[in-house]
């Protein structure tokens, strides 16, 4: 406080100003809307990798396991 009285009461508001736009700098957001937001999380998620379909033989043996039941089932019948 007593550097402030010391100091030019135009160099004092000044510096308080400088210090207001510095702190408010520091709650800025990066982005200007919510859909900015999700499309950057979007692309830098796929940049890791995360949205890659992994490789699954699930819907291959579900067909092979199906096609032996309906081949057992001829040829019980046939």
């Amino acid at each position: 406080m007593e550097s402030i009285r010391r100091q030019n009461p135009q160099a004092a508001l000044m510096s308080l100003e400088a210090a207001a736009t510095l702190a408010r700098g520091g709650f800025a957001c990066l982005f200007s809307t919510a859909d900015e937001y999700e499309r950057a999380l979007i692309t830098e998620r796929r940049a890791q990798g995360r949205y890659t379909q992994g490789r699954s033989y699930w819907p291959f043996a579900l067909f092979g396991g199906c096609a032996l039941v309906v081949a057992g089932i001829v040829l019980l019948f046939a």
